[in-house]
């Protein structure tokens, strides 16, 4: 029999007809969000040193010092200086130089220091909990040799790096389902509480997240530090990290583990017994007002509240340990840093329930479509019901996260950030398309013919009487069991293929449940991809430091005591002639300034130009272009001293560079200075 989804209900095309205004609308309050963005980071940035990155400094500076965009932990390792020869040159101290809003760590440096470059390797842990690391060079009297390789290992990464992300999508997935199962049983359909396969899965999801916790923990060391496996033995350096605000919430988040345990505990036991001790007619509307309908009023008062009472208590203890648990990722990640942080946090914790409600629920439908060939459809309407509300939910804190993390529409397209939550929001879409095609489906099901339910209500009879006679044989009469064990090995794979097959014959009689089980098979195949994309997003720097790093704001505004830095890409049309510009114009405010320019090639080496020139306007005010050319510090970088800009407003940094003796192009950037 071919199964045909049926057209749209009038409610149906209402609800269709209004989904275009609340795209309208959610798009409306996105622009009118980017628009109003104001500066905020979330990952920390480094932005100033001193000295400077290639800096030729005339006498060894008494002490190296590095701000930051936003509040860092370091330790009395976390910035060393390395000679020519690579041998430490620092004390291993720490200085701690933050006063108000501005973070600043040095360590001090040895007196005598010969001429010749150095090298600052530094590392710290942003705010967010996620790892940062860098390095530059700074001369000494002139440049000179060095046997010192830069680190080219971000932090964070490797093996361990690997491994302690695999433990994120693994919590984040055990999660989801733990509590969207969860939610699935008590909003949708309390008599899965006693069925086996939605138990496995509930109790997997507890186990998956505790398991994945305990190793974010352990690799908590390694992975903001050395990068090697063998620090998980490191008890001082597990010790660090328990007072840190990342190993507090993981701490936590093993101890609300603990009583979501007794939860699922209560869950599969005391109100399983209670569901399963229910009729079906009883367990039916014990469910909610869909299976009371038919009731009668005489058994009405006593099925309802055998488990009324029960479920009221789990429903809200379950609500407060999921948005407890929830906390621990937004007390320790992008939303307890950068602006609006009191709103961030509650909005984080909405949107992951939300996910959760959603996705998890999906998974928990998709089991009990497939294992479990008694689901009420009711119970299918429910879930419907409640994934529409999370997807309001998470479209609400989905907007506000991204101007958050955004602030603005370049940074959409042109971060890595942004394009992940493009690809995120294109997911959401494809899964929101397939959950309409599921809605018709299980529209189809409520308004089924009784033909579909009769061919459905045959075949758990037949199996219902087969498994009669065998408890009746067993009860009645002893089992024999074959002293061969090949022999019973063989029984017991016959008796579970015909299980199987009955299990099978149940699922395929009806074709409409077949149809929403392939469609809900598809929204848990992309809810899958989509966790993982969500997983990668939450570790990855927000588009807005990325942005003040890179310089790609359509103007880039000189912020008091902080440099300027600006990249620009470029292409002079012949072989090898792509790259980009870096330019680092400091203190970036009237008066002189110091420039340094570092050209890189597309692969990232330096790329040392045969001619760079650069000039400066204030349209404005008619003034300029002020030519320099910069002189060459070392290959792929130039440096020039005295520049002199007398007057605020945007000025117009044009950037000239040729690759050969006809290739040549101008790039141009607008710094706003004062």
């Amino acid at each position: 029999m071919t199964a045909t989804a049926p057209a749209p209900s009038t409610a149906r095309a209402r609800v269709t007809a209004f989904l275009p205004r609340l795209a309208l609308v959610l798009a409306a309050l996105l622009a009118a969000l980017f628009t109003a963005a104001a500066p905020a980071t979330a990952h920390a940035a480094l932005t100033a040193s001193d000295p400077t990155d290639g800096a030729v400094v005339a006498t060894a500076p008494a002490q190296v010092t590095l701000s930051f965009s936003e509040q860092v932990a370091m330790g009395d390792d976390s910035i060393r200086v390395l000679d020519p020869q690579g041998k430490r040159v620092d004390t291993g101290e720490l200085r701690d130089m933050c006063s108000g809003n501005t973070v600043r760590y040095g360590t001090a440096l040895h007196t005598g220091l010969p001429n010749g470059t150095y090298t600052v390797a530094w590392q710290a842990v942003s705010a967010d909990s996620h790892p940062i690391s860098g390095a530059f060079t700074f001369s000494i009297g002139a440049p000179s040799a060095t046997d010192v390789s830069l680190p080219t290992a971000q932090a964070g990464g490797g093996p361990v790096g690997i491994a302690y992300g695999i433990a994120r999508y693994a919590a984040y997935a055990g999660f989801t389902v733990l509590v969207g199962g969860a939610a699935f049983i008590l909003l949708c359909w309390r008599r899965g509480a006693a069925e086996r396969p939605l138990q496995k899965l509930v109790v997997r999801a507890w186990v998956t997240l505790t398991a994945a916790t305990l190793a974010m923990l352990v690799l908590r060391t390694p992975y903001t530090g050395s990068g090697s496996f063998s620090d998980v033995f490191d008890l001082d350096g597990l010790r660090a990290v328990l007072e840190t605000k990342t190993g507090a919430s993981l701490v936590s988040r093993l101890l609300l583990l603990g009583a979501a345990a007794l939860f699922v505990a209560v869950l599969f036991g005391v109100y399983a017994r209670r569901v399963a001790g229910l009729g079906p007619d009883e367990a039916g509307r014990s469910d909610g007002a869909d299976g009371a309908d038919e009731s009668d009023p005489a058994d009405e008062a006593e099925g309802p509240d055998d488990t009324s009472d029960l479920t009221f208590g789990l429903a809200i203890g379950g609500a407060v340990v999921a948005g407890g648990i929830a906390a621990t990722w937004a007390l320790s990640e992008h939303a307890s840093t950068g602006i609006q942080p009191g709103i961030a946090m509650p909005a984080d914790i909405l949107h992951l329930m939300a996910v959760a409600m959603w996705l998890g629920g999906l998974a928990a439908l998709l089991v009990a479509l497939h294992k479990v060939p008694g689901i009420e459809r009711a119970a299918v309407r429910r879930f419907s019901r409640v994934a529409f509300v999370s997807v309001l939910v998470l479209a609400v804190t989905g907007v506000y996260q991204s101007w958050r993390q955004l602030g603005s529409w370049s940074a959409l397209t042109g971060t890595e950030y942004g394009q992940l939550l493009l690809l995120k929001v294109g997911l959401v879409a494809v899964l929101l398309g397939i959950a309409y095609v599921s809605r018709r489906w299980t529209t189809r099901l409520a308004e089924a013919p009784t033909d579909a339910e009769a061919a459905v209500a045959s075949v758990p009879a037949v199996a219902a009487v087969g498994q009669g006679s065998d408890d009746v044989s067993r009860e009645t009469e002893p089992v024999a069991v074959p002293a061969d064990p090949e022999r019973a090995a063989q029984l017991a794979r016959q008796r579970a293929a015909r299980e199987s097959a009955l299990e099978k014959r149940v699922r395929d009689a009806d074709p409409d449940r077949a149809g929403l089980r392939r469609s809900v098979l598809a929204e848990a195949a992309i809810a899958v991809i989509l966790l993982a994309v969500t997983t990668v997003l939450t570790s990855t720097e927000p588009g807005r430091t990325m942005e003040r790093e890179a310089g790609r704001g359509s103007t880039a505004t000189a912020v008091p005591d902080r440099a300027v830095k600006i990249t620009l890409p470029f292409d002079t049309g012949g072989p090898n002639g792509k790259g980009s510009v870096r330019l680092e114009l400091d203190p970036g405010r009237v008066g002189a300034n110091t420039l340094h320019l570092w050209s890189e090639s597309a692969d990232g080496t330096p790329f040392d130009l045969p001619e760079i020139k650069v000039a400066f306007t204030l349209p404005a005010k008619d003034i300029g272009p002020l030519p320099l050319v910069p002189e060459r510090a070392a290959p792929g970088h130039w440096t020039a001293s005295g520049v002199q800009l007398p007057l605020t407003g945007e000025w117009r940094i044009d950037v000239t560079v040729r690759t050969s003796d006809i290739d040549q192009t101008t790039v141009q950037k607008t710094v706003k200075i004062g």
